[in-house]
Formats: structure tokens, sequence, C-alpha cells
């Protein structure tokens, strides 16, 4: 009989914004994240007591939690929540009117009729606009109700549930008083407060397992050696080497000490920043008593690929490995990246029911294939972030989750499987493979290329070195305290969360203040050792804002002709085309489309065509990929929807939306291939249009009947069909 161990691991983080110097914080995340992620993820594994996992805390989480349930560090968003609405002054208001709808408007806004009412009072977009006199329109009671239901906003389902006061004020939905939002300020550090003992007492009943991330969260392989880059992209341009192997052993040494003294057990094991490993990382994890880590799966497939040992995912993937030198080795456990992924990005565009069963026909599909008698699998992702995107914060699909996990749904005559800690799961079923090559890189593209090679990254890396040979060289000189408090500031400086903002990478409202934070770290060096900071902490890194490049689509610039044969036939026959935006959203979390590479599309005057550039790495997923294209005029909606998988028959099935809400099919169609890329064509006559109609465009891809990705990411591709004249239109002198 086969025994499958699934092995949930949720990793909570959060920067570190605190300023000691000032000692303030700029950023809310901790303190609203406590109310609803941090809380929510206890509370609900409570109910499940049989449900075991293992959860994943980065000191510089921990270390803020105790400074905002003991108010040693001032929040700047808090403080403008405390102040009475009616004393506010013109920037004061205006900070509310920018800041307080910082929550996923779909979730945490709009399902509140007098926060979505603010909202669409003060509009959606306010880059450039005069706040201070958008402010002006908010009468004092819209700005207090606007200070509550920020806050009240961000509480999770645990919170409601255990302090009901929470849902009658909820209920109540406008009008409050300075009283009752206090009243919201003082239980959310009440929450604050519970977190650290909510999961205490899950560990000390042996639910779950607590482990650890270096310190401030820096990417090690890059802290012991940033030319370590080149292992896995030697064409980055690098910053002057830094090279500090001792930072990254004290990073993990603090770490470890950090945990036990705040949970009164040791760790002994370790999600490193990222998912980042590199050989020389190994050795260092049994000098702190950690003897597991976790890392993505790509890892394995490039360890395995270096020592020339073919990768088979079915095989491979679901057991645990020993790495490292003899006497220096550890185990290592690689996550189910589309599993783990899918928790993150697919299953809040369903329902709970869908979801839940989609991750019980996974596991179900895993241990089938899996040749082994002893299975392991390892779901590992954010445990915070993804909840935003989740009506109900996640709770009802959650809950399915662990009861199917609690009362043996996926039990069979052949097969038992258990939820464990990941402690538990090694020992279970210890390790019986090893890694003879690691491979250097993260869970992301399997390099470090998001923290360095970009222009910002780079000086972003430079300053850090600069200000540590500083530091080094007058270290000794100092007083002791002085001395730690200004190393303490440099390891926060080395944590990764500035260098993800740095470059093209990822985007945010608040890319500057990530920005300014790090530099504030860096000076904070030169000043604790009472020094004067160079100039250049004082200029900013990041380039200023420009317009958004998520959801860039390209117009054709000719009309096309090219040949249905799923082939690039020549270089010309797409020229002209117009092009749609492949890669993910930014933002906090990075998502592997691993779908599509390249979207392409045009026109003749009767025809509209599409190419689509499957990824070759990803071809095995696509047996179970649909690709759905939505056409809509001002009239008419169309689908037109066609398998990926190379088995299928090359035809797509199109259907138009009638007035009842039925899906009326026109026909299949044969005008369509699937070789190297896919290729087909719609006559403009069977959507009813026009010549200047316009027309929107969306391409939805589909996994198992559950939405994967879009194309465009946020909104439609919108133009207008051609007529005779297009070309001609376009021609410029």
């Amino acid at each position: 009989m086969k025994t499958a161990h699934i092995c949930f691991l949720w990793h909570m983080h959060q920067p570190y914004y605190t300023d000691p110097v000032a000692g303030s914080a700029s950023m809310p995340w901790v303190r609203l994240h406590a109310t609803k992620a941090y809380f929510d993820m206890a509370y609900g594994l409570e109910k499940f007591p049989s449900v075991k996992a293992t959860f994943n805390f980065t000191p510089s989480l921990l270390r803020q939690l105790q400074e905002i349930g003991s108010g040693t560090v001032r929040d700047l968003f808090l403080e403008h929540a405390q102040r009475p609405a009616a004393d506010l002054r013109p920037e004061e208001k205006a900070f509310l009117v920018r800041h307080f709808f910082s929550a996923n408007w779909a979730t945490m806004v709009r399902p509140y009729p007098r926060y979505h009412e603010l909202l669409v009072k003060r509009g959606a977009d306010v880059l450039g606009r005069d706040l201070e006199r958008v402010a002006r329109q908010f009468s004092t009671q819209d700005l207090l109700d606007l200070q509550t239901w920020h806050n009240l906003a961000w509480f999770g389902y645990g919170a409601v549930s255990r302090y009901p006061r929470l849902a009658a004020l909820r209920a109540k939905n406008r009008g409050f008083t300075e009283e009752e939002k206090q009243e919201v300020l003082a239980l959310q550090l009440v929450a604050v407060r519970d977190i650290v003992p909510l999961y205490r007492r899950l560990m000390e009943r042996e639910q779950i397992e607590l482990t650890t991330t270096p310190f401030f969260h820096p990417i090690l392989p890059l802290l012991i050696d940033t030319d370590f880059t080149r292992r896995a992209r030697p064409d980055l341009p690098l910053p002057s080497r830094f090279h500090a192997p001792e930072d990254a052993e004290t990073q993990l040494q603090r770490a470890v000490e950090f945990h036990t003294a705040t949970f009164g057990r040791a760790p002994v094991g370790l999600w490193p920043s990222e998912g980042s490993v590199c050989p020389e990382l190994i050795p260092m994890l049994p000098k702190v008593g950690l003897r597991w880590l976790a890392t993505d799966e790509g890892i394995l497939a490039r360890s395995l690929d270096a020592a020339q040992q073919p990768w088979q995912r079915h095989r491979d993937l679901y057991q645990p490995y020993r790495v490292g030198p003899e006497d220096q080795d550890v185990t290592m456990l690689f996550r189910d990246r589309e599993i783990s992924d899918a928790f993150g990005f697919v299953y809040h565009k369903t329902t709970p029911d869908m979801a839940a069963e989609d991750v019980l026909r996974r596991l179900r599909q895993i241990m089938y294939d899996a040749p082994q008698d002893q299975i392991t699998i390892a779901i590992v992702l954010d445990g915070e972030n993804p909840w935003e995107h989740y009506h109900e914060g996640g709770e009802q699909f959650l809950s399915l989750l662990y009861k199917a996990c609690s009362t043996g749904a996926l039990n069979n005559d052949t097969i038992r499987t258990t939820t464990a800690t990941i402690s538990e799961a090694l020992e279970a079923a210890p390790a019986t493979h090893r890694v003879s090559h690691l491979h250097s890189g993260s869970w992301i593209n399997q390099d470090y290329k998001i923290w360095i090679g970009h222009q910002e990254d780079n000086r972003g890396w430079d300053l850090v070195g600069q200000t540590r040979s500083r530091l080094t060289e007058i270290s000794a000189t100092l007083p002791p305290e002085r001395a730690q408090a200004a190393w303490d500031e440099l390891y926060a400086a080395e944590g990764s969360d500035w260098f993800w903002w740095y470059g093209d990478d990822f985007d945010t409202d608040y890319k500057e203040e990530f920005d300014r934070l790090f530099r504030t770290h860096l000076r904070n060096v030169w000043t604790i050792a009472r020094l004067t900071p160079p100039d250049l902490l004082n200029q900013p890194i990041c380039r200023p804002r420009g317009m958004p490049m998520t959801d860039l689509v390209t117009a054709p610039l000719a009309l096309l002709t090219p040949s249905i044969d799923g082939l690039v036939t020549d270089f010309f026959e797409w020229r002209g085309a117009g092009r749609i935006h492949t890669q993910p959203p930014l933002g906090a979390m990075w998502k592997a489309e691993g779908v599509l590479t390249d979207i392409q599309f045009g026109w003749s005057l009767d025809q509209l065509y599409l190419r689509l550039d499957p990824d070759q790495q990803a071809q095995p997923r696509q047996t179970g990929l649909t690709v759905e294209l939505q056409l809509q005029t001002p009239e008419h909606l169309y689908s037109l929807s066609f398998s990926l998988a190379p088995s299928e028959p090359d035809r797509y099935l199109l259907s138009q939306r009638l007035a009842s809400g039925h899906w009326q099919e026109i026909g299949p169609y044969q005008s369509i291939c699937h070789r190297n890329i896919v290729e087909l064509a719609v006559p403009f006559k069977d959507l009813q249009l026009t010549p200047g109609q316009e027309l929107r465009m969306t391409i939805l891809v589909l996994e198992h009947g559950l939405e994967v990705t879009r194309y465009p990411h946020h909104q439609p591709a919108t133009f207008l069909v051609p007529g005779p004249e297009f070309e001609a239109n376009l021609w410029r002198v």
C-alpha cells in the first residue's frame, strides 16, 4: 500500500519597515496582515485538530509584531487613524484619501457599501491629482468612516468570529463615532498580540511545526558571493563583487536564536529566502541546528540535469533528498510548483467547492503516478498575500480542503494519506537519494535575476558593499551596543525586499517608499557609528514612475495574410501584427505563467488572425489546457475555444451568447493549426463585424476548467475593425 504525506508549508513574511533611529514604521502591513492572514490561518487550522501543517515565520516579521504589540515603535498609518477626524490638518486628510483605500477593492472594499461609496467619491486613480483638493470634498464624518473602514475591512474571518463586536460594527456600515473607531483599533492591537500565543499553542499540541528564514530575509547565496549569479545567468551585468559569507552565517544564527526565544523551541527547518540555495550554503545549516530546508522543484530539475540524471517529475519530485558534504549534509524537500501556484493565482477565481476538488484531483493523480510506496508532497507558498484575493478570505476553500484531509477523502484500498509537518514526514519517509550537484538559484526561474543584474539592483548592492566596508573598518572602535546596532541596520539593508522592487520586474504604489527605507537602513549605519552618511544615500535609486506596462497592447500596423499551418513559415508573414504583453502582472507575488511566451494578432479585410506561441518548456502541461477567446462588440459576445493538447484535432468551436444568457454554437471551424505555434483565422462575417466597429478581445487559459491566466491581464484589448483605408490611415511621412 502506498502512503502519501501531504505537507503544507505556509510562509509568513514582511520586510523590516522599522526605522530604529526614528522609532517609527512608515508602512502598516505587519499590523494589517496580523488581523487577517496571520490570525485567520491559525484560527482556521484550530477547527481541524487532525490536520497538520508547517508555518514559516521570518524573524523580521516576528520582531515587528513585538514592536507593534508593545507600542515601542510609532506607526505612521496608525497615527493617522487615531487622530480625531475633526482635528485633521489638510495634509493629513490628503494622506487618508490617498492611502486608506490600500486593500483589494474587489474583496475588501466593494463588499462594504459605505467603504465602496467613499472610494467612488475619491475616484479610482489619484496619480497626479491635487489630493488636498479632493480631500476637501470629504466631510468630517466621511473621514471618520474612512479611518474606521480601512482598519475594519482588514480583519479576517478568524478575528471577526472571535470578536463579535467587529461584525456588529460592519453591520452598522456608516456614521461611526470616535469611540467606535477606537474600539476597532483596540481590537486590532489585541489581534496583533494574539499571533505568537496562537501559533505557540498549535505548536505545543504538535499540530504545527514552526520554521524560520534568515533574519532579515536576505538572498543568502548573494551574501556569500554575488558572483554566484553567473552560474545560472552569465549574461547579467553585476555590481562590484559582494563577498560576505560571515553575514550569511550571522543572519542564520540570529534567526535561530530569535525564533527559539519567541516560541520556546528551536527550529530544525528552513525556508531560505525566496527558496534561494547554492552548495556553499548547505554546510552552514548544521552549525546552527537546522536539519532540513525546502525550495522549488525547478532547483531539483536543474540539479539532476547538471548531474546528467534525466528528470522525470512524477518519479523524482515527491521524495526528500540528502544534499551537501557527507559530514555536513541536510535533507532537502522540493515543492510542487503547480499546486502551490494554484493556491496563489488560480483558486480565488472559482468557487470554493471547485477549488478544493481541484486540489484533491491533483493529489490523487500524483499518488497514482508516483512509483514509490512513500510519497511526500510539499505544497509551499506565501501564507498571507493570496487570501486578499479570495472572497471571505479563503475560509470556505481551506475549510473544505482541511475537512477532506481530516476525513480521509483521499484514502482508498491502495493509498493511505496523512497531513504531516515536514519533520514528521521526513521521519516517516527519510531520504534515500542524494543530490550530487545542487543548482544555484531561487524558486523564481532558478536564478537570482529578480534581485541583481538591473542597474537599480546593482547600485543598491554597491551601496551595501561600500557601507559594509566602512563599518568593518571602524566597528572595533565603537562601543559594543553601538556596533551591534550599526550591524543590525546593515543586515536589514541586506534583505531581499528592497531589491524585489528595484528594476522593471515588479511595481507597487509604494516603490519609492521601499527605496527610501532601504537607503534609510544604510544611512542609519553611518548615523549610529557617528559618521556623516555619504550624499549618495540621499539620492533615490528607482526611476520616477511612468505609465504601468502591465497590460501593454501593441496595435497592428499592416494587413496580414499568414499561412494557417502552425509554423513560422517566414519572417514576414506576421510582420506588422499587433502584440499582447504576456508577462504576469507586477506585484508582491511572483507568478510563473508557463503557458504562452508570445501573442500576436491582426487581420485582413475579412478575417481576424491570432498567433499563440506556447511555452515549449511547459509542453507536458498543455494536455490539460484549453484556450478560450472572448470577442465582444457593442451588440454581441462570442466565445472561441480549443484545446492546447497536441493530440487533439485542429479545430475550434465558435459560440454566441444569446439574450437569454445561454450559448448557441455557430459551429466548429478547421481554420486553425497547432504545431510549433498555434495559428487560426476567424471570418469577420461570422462575428457580424463591419468596418469601424469596436471589438474587445480577451484570451483566457483554462486548466481542467479553472482559469489559470488571461491576456491582457486586467482589461480587454480594444481596437476598431479595419476597412479598406486601414493601411492608408497608418501611413505617416
